[in-house]
């Protein structure tokens, strides 16, 4: 079996921490997400207010990690599955042409849900901490998120697995 490189992309609050923890299970597969390594790393000295440039270097830091350590896991023959947020299509882009230079078989899921359904998950889980928290993640960091979010095309969207909840 052929290991593959599963990248969960969508918007705040949409399920891809849930969806990404359902798939790495069933497949197997190692389950690698920028929120805990952002939480485990840098939440404690994340300034406030929350500066932009600050986050996307630490981010950047983060996923080239990650991209290492998944490389190696991929290698021994296990799939992996990427939950990096991937908000814009740049990023979601260059994901691409890394595995296509790497020759790993890729396959994107996009996992979508309406905005007011979104908010009200993000704000649930700030209260509940449950299995997919891993930081607060307020409305304003929210509103933020959806600011600079870029929702996919219908050719970007060409052989992803589609997962609406509503």
């Amino acid at each position: 079996m052929t290991a593959t490189l599963h990248v969960i992309f969508g918007p705040s609050g949409a399920g891809k921490s849930t969806y990404a923890h359902s798939l790495a299970r069933r497949e197997p597969a190692v389950h690698f997400a920028i929120d805990d390594w952002m939480a485990r790393l840098f939440a404690a000295d994340m300034p406030d207010p929350i500066e932009f440039t600050w986050v996307m270097e630490r981010v950047e830091r983060c996923e080239a990690q990650i991209w290492s350590v998944a490389a190696g896991v991929m290698a021994t023959g296990t799939s992996v599955v990427l939950d990096l947020g991937l908000t814009r299509k740049g990023d979601r882009a260059r994901v691409a042409e890394i595995a296509e230079a790497c020759e790993l078989p890729l396959q994107f899921h996009f996992v979508t849900a309406p905005r007011d359904i979104r908010r009200e998950r993000v704000l649930a889980r700030n209260e509940v901490k449950g299995e997919t928290f891993s930081m607060v993640v307020t409305p304003q960091m929210f509103d933020f998120m959806e600011g600079i979010y870029e929702a996919p095309d219908a050719d970007e969207l060409q052989g992803a697995i589609v997962s609406e909840s509503h």
